[in-house]
């Protein structure tokens, strides 16, 4: 599940029964917030760090939830980090 603002961008792997979240990652984690956060560049590293976090959790496999925001821009960018770092969608 992904969401945006115009200054964060938000990531969540949530239970195939909606019930538990199993990882999250936003511009708002520490290890981002120092950097821009309403950027393509902030969405990247949010991407992997979601990849990462999941892979963590036991998770490679995922539905990408867009929220109805279009795949373009800050969600593309998430998106292709995330796989690039080993999420398969």
């Amino acid at each position: 599940c992904v969401n945006r603002t115009p200054r964060h961008i938000y990531a969540q792997v949530i239970s195939a029964d909606g019930g538990k979240v199993l990882a999250q990652a936003s511009t708002l984690d520490a290890t981002l917030r120092a950097g821009t956060t309403g950027n393509v560049e902030a969405a990247t590293k949010v991407g992997a760090l979601i990849a990462e976090r999941a892979k963590a959790a036991g998770v490679t496999k995922v539905a990408f939830d867009r929220s109805g925001f279009k795949y373009h821009g800050r969600i593309k960018a998430l998106a292709d980090a995330a796989r690039e770092n080993g999420l398969e969608f």
